[in-house]
This record gives C-alpha cells, sequence and structure tokens, in this order.
C-alpha cells in the first residue's frame, strides 16, 4: 500500500463503498492494463528530448539501433488485443500529426493506471468511462487557453521548430531548424499552402553534419543503365511502368521458330519494332526515361544512338511520387507520351542507398526540393533524418494552426491544475474521475525527467510549486526546471489536441470491453459422448480392415 497515491488509498472512502471481489470485465481491464504496461515501459525511455536509443532485432534478425518509436511499434509482434489497439491508435496518431506517438501510449497506459485503481475501490465501468468522457472534454476547452504564441505567416518558424528537431538530433539543431525552415519556406506553393510530399530527404555518408544542403530537386533511387548519365540544359523526362522494349500483352511467351530463317526474322522484327519505339520517344524530344521494369538491349543501344538517358527505378514509389512532382502520368506501355515532364537537369550522385539520379529545377521554379543530409557515422545522419521529419511534419502542423502550447511538460501541469480544481468542486464518482486524469497527466514530466537523468518525484514537486503559484509555463529541463518561453520549448497545438484526444478514445474502449475472446482455428469437434459411443461401436463391430 505504501506505492499508492495518497489520493488513491483514499478513493473507497471517496465513493463511499469497499472494495469488493473483482468480476470477469474487471479482470478483463487489468489484463489490459498489464499488456500496456509492457508496451509503455519499451517506449518510455524514448519519450522526450533525452530519450535514449534501444537496440531492435527484427523478425528476420536484423539489429538496428533506433529511438523512434514509430519503428520500435512497427516491429513489434504483439499478442495482446489491446496492446495492438494502443499501437494503432498510436500509428494513427503518427499519419495525422507525424509526432506524438510516445505520448498517446504513456498517457493512455497513465489513464488505464488510474482506471484500474477506481475499479478496485468499486467504481463501474460505466462511471469511469462517463468520468473520463467529461475530463477530456474539459481538457480539450481548457487547451485553448494555454496557448502561449502564435506564428504570424511572416515570421521565421526557425525557433518554433528548434525544439522540434532538438527531440531527435543534439547535434546542430540551429543549422537544422534552418535548413529545415528554408526548405518548407522554399517548396510552398505559389498560393501559400505547403505540401510535404514535395520535400523529399537523402541521407550521404561522409563529411559532418554542417555540411548538409537543400537542393532544388528530387532524388530518385535508380541506375543509368546506358552511355548517358548526364542531360543539362534542359530535360524532357518519360515515365513508364513497363519494360523498356517492345512488349505486348497478347503475344505467347515463347516464339516457334521452325528453320534459322526464322530466326533471322525474329531478332530483324525485334530490332525494327525496339527501333521504331524509340524513334518516336525521340521525335517528341524525350531525352530521359525512367523505367520501373527490365530493360531490353536493344532498344538499350537505340536510345544511347538518340541521346535518350534510361534510368531503371528501384523503387515504384518514387517513380510515383516523381509522377506527381512534375505533374505527367506514369504509362504502362512504351509510347510517346501527351505530356513531357520538365526539369533543369538530370545527374547522377552517389547516395547511402548507392546511385541516385537527381532531377534538379531552377530554385524559383521547383516543384520540389530534396534535403541532403551529410554525416560521419550512420547514427547520427538517422538521427538527423528523424528531427528533419519531424520538424517537416511540424511546420505542416504549424500551417494548419500557428498556435503554441509550452513545451517540455508544461502543458500536461497546467492541465491537471486545472481539472484537479474542477475535480474537487464535483461530488459524486465525476470528481475522482477527473482527478484521476489530472495524475494521469501528471505522470508525463516525471518521464520527462527521469530520462533527462534527474528525479522524477523531485522535479513534479518543483514544478507543482511553480504552477500553483500561477507560473505555468515552467517545464522540465537538463537540470531540473526550466521556463520554456526563454528557452524556446514549444508543442504545436493541434498535435497536442489530437494526442489526447486519441489517447482518451483508445482508453475509452478499452475500459468498456466485457471480456477478451481469442478464436484459433482447429479440428472438426466431437463431443465426449459421441467419441466413447463411437470407440464402443468400433469395439463391438471390428470393421473389414481389421479382420483382414
Amino acid at each position: 500500500m505504501a506505492n499508492l497515491d495518497p489520493s488513491a488509498v483514499d478513493l473507497p472512502q471517496v465513493l463511499n463503498q469497499e472494495i469488493k471481489c473483482l468480476s470477469k470485465q474487471e479482470k478483463s481491464l487489468l489484463g489490459s492494463v498489464a499488456a500496456i504496461k509492457t508496451l509503455a515501459s519499451i517506449l518510455q525511455g524514448c519519450y522526450g528530448p533525452y530519450g535514449r536509443l534501444k537496440f531492435l532485432v527484427t523478425s528476420q534478425g536484423k539489429a538496428v539501433c533506433t529511438g523512434y518509436a514509430a519503428t520500435i511499434l512497427g516491429a513489434l509482434e504483439l499478442e495482446h488485443p489491446a496492446a495492438q489497439l494502443v499501437r494503432e491508435a498510436a500509428q494513427t496518431q503518427a499519419e495525422n500529426s507525424g509526432d506524438g506517438i510516445t505520448f498517446v501510449v504513456l498517457l493512455a497506459r497513465a489513464l488505464l493506471e488510474q482506471a484500474e485503481v477506481m475499479v478496485r475501490a468499486g467504481l463501474p465501468h460505466s462511471r469511469v468511462r462517463e468520468a473520463y468522457a467529461m475530463a477530456t472534454n474539459e481538457a480539450l476547452k481548457i487547451l485553448p487557453t494555454l496557448v502561449v504564441c502564435s506564428l504570424d505567416s511572416l515570421e521565421d518558424p526557425t525557433w518554433a521548430l528548434r525544439s522540434a528537431v532538438y527531440t531527435h538530433s543534439l547535434s546542430h539543431p540551429e543549422y537544422l531548424a534552418k535548413l529545415v525552415t528554408q526548405a518548407c519556406h522554399d517548396s510552398r506553393d505559389p498560393d501559400g499552402s505547403f505540401n510535404p510530399e514535395r520535400l523529399a530527404v537523402c541521407s550521404v555518408p561522409g563529411a559532418g553534419l554542417g555540411d548538409s544542403r537543400l537542393i532544388p530537386g528530387l532524388a530518385v533511387y535508380g541506375t543509368p543503365c546506358g552511355k548517358i548519365t548526364v542531360v543539362l540544359g534542359g530535360a524532357k523526362v518519360a515515365l513508364y511502368s513497363c519494360p523498356f522494349g517492345p512488349a505486348s500483352p497478347h503475344t505467347p511467351a515463347a516464339a516457334h521458330l521452325t528453320c534459322p530463317e526464322d530466326l533471322i526474322n525474329y531478332k530483324k522484327g525485334e530490332e525494327m519494332m525496339a527501333s521504331m519505339l524509340v524513334t518516336q520517344l525521340a521525335a517528341k524530344g524525350i531525352n530521359v526515361v525512367v523505367v520501373w521494369g527490365q530493360i531490353n538491349e536493344i532498344s538499350l543501344l537505340h536510345a544511347d544512338q538518340h541521346g535518350i538517358m534510361v534510368v531503371q527505378a528501384k523503387s515504384k514509389q518514387q517513380v510515383v511520387q516523381l509522377s506527381h512532382v512534375m505533374g505527367i502520368t506514369m504509362l504502362p506501355f512504351l509510347m510517346p507520351p501527351l505530356v513531357a515532364g520538365q526539369c533543369l537537369k538530370v545527374y547522377t550522385k552517389e547516395m547511402a542507398l548507392g546511385l541516385a539520379v537527381i532531377f534538379e529545377w531552377d530554385c524559383l521554379f521547383a516543384p520540389a526540393f530534396t534535403v541532403i543530409l551529410r554525416g560521419s557515422t550512420a547514427e547520427g545522419l538517422k538521427g538527423a533524418e528523424q528531427a528533419v521529419h519531424h520538424a517537416i511534419n511540424a511546420y505542416a502542423q504549424l500551417s494548419q494552426d500557428p498556435r503554441l502550447l509550452p513545451g517540455a511538460g508544461a502543458t500536461e501541469l497546467a492541465l491537471a491544475k486545472k481539472l484537479s480544481e474542477l475535480g474537487n468542486q464535483l461530488d459524486g464518482p465525476n470528481g475522482p474521475g477527473i482527478l484521476a486524469f489530472a495524475r494521469a497527466l501528471r505522470s508525463l514530466p516525471v518521464v520527462l525527467a527521469e530520462n533527462a537523468g534527474g528525479q522524477g518525484a523531485d522535479v513534479l514537486a518543483q514544478l507543482q510549486a511553480h504552477h500553483q503559484a500561477g507560473n505555468t509555463v515552467m517545464g522540465v529541463g537538463d537540470e531540473g526546471t526550466i521556463n520554456v518561453t526563454q528557452e524556446g520549448v514549444f508543442d504545436p497545438f493541434i498535435v497536442k489536441t489530437r494526442g489526447l484526444r486519441v489517447a482518451a478514445d483508445v482508453v475509452l474502449e478499452l475500459v468498456t470491453v466485457d471480456d477478451i475472446l481469442i478464436a484459433k482455428k482447429s479440428g472438426e469437434y466431437i463431443h465426449p459422448k459421441d467419441r466413447d459411443s463411437e470407440s464402443d461401436n468400433l469395439k463391438q463391430h471390428p470393421t473389414s480392415l481389421n479382420n483382414n
């Protein structure tokens, strides 16, 4: 009992009920809590800017060193349905906001732990759900009042992106934040809107992180197959999802040849067809062809003669991205396109995953940009790449909603304070439920402090004293408490709001689970009585096979 929260110990007296035996529904909740605790304990060390790395061994036996929660969640093989549900909620948060994955998992764990305390105290599941739903609505109403600043459309957003970069990369955060700011600003549409799909990130080993740069173009991993490896002074591009050469889905897979003349004629016909197809491309001015398929040697020879650069792409997804960026169609047959894609130049460059083909435009009219990251170590590059993606997502969220909340756990503590004041004023089960929601929020700054190397309980006590005194912009720092507005540590309002809603929704769903049923494949079921009678019949009337 010494490990329980003092307010949790007095909960039965608050509810005026006694501890009772657990029902099947309550046992189901306790099993879900244990599964979520295990999942959260894996991700807890990755929370915040001082999160630690983990060696992750995938199901294929590959060892990966990462601190990115999305990578860890995607690789885990979860069996418990509650853990799978929380993972799905966290991945939904990542898809919609690009951040807040660990926040969702940790808040879900804390809320379920508090729900377990209330259930053990005798509060029905329906009342727990009602109280949590009320607390969630109140928290979402309070969040807009905690906004400390807003990003103006003409303002340099580097200061707002710095904390997003610092979460994943402690090296050169200022430089990376400025690089992302430049990339996001330059890639905006003419109407001022921002589309993150127009930005790509490529990691190149070697040099230092300070040598990273932005190029007005798109990098596609692929191999130039012919003699033409560079096109300068205006490139006209065609994209294909078929082999580069003559092909028809209606011809047989093997030719039937009866004499040497048939073989000669077949070769001549194939060469004439290849020559005709490539000549048609050259007549349209096509000088760059990107193919997701095999390369015909005869067609490649004719392409070299016409000065056409043929690129065999390694990923169809990147060809699709190039199609979106250029605004052209990826054709299923080798035929001249109605509209060719255009760029300033096309050239090859050595990248981390091998050769890449760079499609580059004029800086003023580039439809896509690529952030080229340099680094001396693979782990440093990986962290920098995650930081850049994180900052791009933050910029995208700020483009939708420019409001910013205090970071480093200050928002969670401010929410907890206001919810505690509301919970103390309410009678009935809603009061303890809202107080439990507040206690769950206070657990998040404790995790931040412990990951930073501090004593979580001591740091929480100091922060609560500051917030009780009205200083609601105090958060967790590397050496205790910090003023987040002075240090420039902020969270996008839309990310925090979505994360809070997602975590609360998944907990409300788990609290009302009645039982966990697992359907397994099995053979035909035979009742024990039928099995006994069948055995007796075999003894009394043996088959002809036994007689033989």
